[in-house]
């Protein structure tokens, strides 16, 4: 126990334990070995969270002027910028990512910071063309209040910042719970939001359990928009407890992306990015290419190419800066890997490589690059996210073919194709039911660019232009200039 690093919540400007002392403690996903306590927030800790950013919301934070705000969104930019390489070494412990991606990871986020600083006085209202004599009216965007940023414990910079950054911007307070599964990278990023000395309150980070920590945020009836990234069924519980205080809510939720490469493609070039989209990050990513349709013609040869390939990435510690695949998050996973994996080649299947734990698996959660072939594209390891490295290929013939089965999907976050017909990566990408499409490429993020998905992928956009007036709402205001006094006060007109 003496040997864990020891946190605390960040509540009102102040670094707290839990009010009844209740802890958790974070596990090193490379060993399966605890390296971190945390406190498990009760309902109260929440109560407390929600009033100190309500308090800092009617204070002086949603007063300020947009360039003040955007200072302090510029000041966190400049944090992560200086301190990247420490919150990346926090992040691949507590996570299992690679190192040689975390390092650098937060150096790239702080242009979000950046650019929603840069909008944060460019949001403007309207005049409207009214239909009434001597009437002006007017539209104005206004804060929303207090957000709940629910985080999960993958590519955490980036899903808290599309959400913190434009909140910030735009003069509403928040609280961020973290993920249960990986709470340390959150806490090290609020000791840099207090160093820009932020006023106390707006900015507040928690953590602990879906109940009664998530419960208590998500049903608070101060709490004005929850914003979550996540899986399907918690989402659920989400919009459920909503109803409670009947918040906004936008939901960044799975996916299950479907990629397809043209006989006439690049292929070196669809090799690298297939890989990147399935097996980077060892698939633990929402918008993993993990459904596979390769046309007939270049079936066999390219699939033959992307075994061997896949047979050569190297797993290891995340910290190793050789290795190109560190271990899964948690059992949980690595479980469900397996039963579908199982399931799948019961059901015929054909694995091709991997599909078995690592060596490496008796202290971790290591998983080797699989990829299964399937005749039914509806088979387990196909049709469920599995949110780790597992690829599963299909053959098609026509470009309607892939189309329809591009779409046979409960899903619709990201979307891949590959080939060298201009005119056929604008048809597909118009066709398919996705919010994301990658041409010739894969796994790209950037500030102006909207995430966000369709289906049972969620609903809302994280990012870009549009993103930033989701946390604004619209007041509008008439201004009458007649110098007349009304007249019938019992008629509307």
């Amino acid at each position: 126990m003496a040997n864990l690093k020891e946190y605390k919540m960040y509540i009102n400007g102040s670094w707290v334990d839990a009010e009844n002392k209740k802890t958790f403690k974070s596990l090193n996903p490379e060993n399966n070995e605890p390296w971190a306590m945390v406190p498990e927030a009760s309902a109260k800790d929440v109560d407390k969270a929600v009033e100190s950013a309500q308090k800092a919301f009617h204070g002086e934070w949603s007063k300020l002027f947009p360039k003040k705000r955007a200072d302090y969104l510029r000041a966190i930019a400049d944090q992560l910028r200086k301190n990247s390489e420490m919150l990346g070494k926090i992040e691949t412990i507590d996570t299992g990512k690679l190192f040689r991606e975390t390092k650098t990871q937060a150096n790239y986020i702080a242009e979000y910071y950046d650019y929603f600083a840069g909008l944060a006085d460019k949001v403007e209202g309207t005049v409207l063309p009214i239909d009434k004599p001597d009437m002006q009216v007017i539209t104005t965007r206004e804060p929303i209040g207090v957000i709940a940023a629910i985080i999960p414990w993958n590519s955490q910079m980036f899903l808290t910042a599309v959400k913190l950054a434009p909140a910030l911007a735009m003069g509403n307070t928040v609280v961020i719970k973290s993920s249960e599964l990986a709470p340390a990278t959150m806490f090290e990023f609020a000791k840099l939001i207090e160093k820009t000395g932020i006023p106390k309150g707006v900015v507040n980070v928690i953590s602990g359990y879906g109940d009664p920590c998530g419960k208590a945020l998500t049903t608070h009836d101060q709490v004005e928009r929850i914003s979550f990234t996540g899986g399907p069924e918690t989402a659920r519980h989400i919009i459920r407890n909503s109803a409670e205080n009947l918040s906004q809510v936008s939901l960044e939720l799975g996916g299950k992306s479907p990629v397809a490469v043209f006989e006439d493609s690049d292929q070196e070039n669809a090799l690298n990015g297939i890989i990147a989209g399935i097996f980077g990050a060892s698939g633990q990513s929402c918008i993993a290419g993990s459904r596979l349709y390769l046309q007939k013609n270049i079936y066999d040869n390219f699939l033959d190419k992307l075994v061997v390939r896949a047979n050569k990435i190297k797993l290891g510690s995340p910290m190793n800066p050789d290795t190109q695949m560190g271990p899964l998050n948690n059992l949980k996973q690595l479980e469900v890997i397996e039963k579908n994996i199982k399931l799948t080649l019961e059901q015929g299947g054909k694995l091709r490589c991997g599909g078995k734990r690592h060596a490496l698996s008796n202290k971790g959660y290591y998983f080797p690059a699989t990829i299964i072939e399937c005749d039914n594209h509806n088979l387990p390891v196909a049709e469920n996210e599995l949110f780790g490295p597992v690829l599963s290929v299909m053959k098609f013939d026509t470009e309607e073919e892939v189309i329809n089965k591009m779409n046979d999907n409960q899903y619709g976050l990201s979307s891949g194709i590959y080939t060298k017909d201009l005119g056929r990566g604008i048809r597909v990408s118009k066709a398919i039911r996705a919010g994301i499409t990658f041409v010739n490429t894969y796994r790209l993020i950037s500030p102006s660019a909207p995430f966000g998905g369709m289906k049972d992928s969620g609903y809302g956009k994280e990012a870009g232009l549009e993103s930033i007036k989701d946390y604004t709402r619209v007041k509008t205001t008439w201004f009458n200039t007649s110098k007349k006094p009304m007249t019938d006060p019992f008629t509307m007109g």
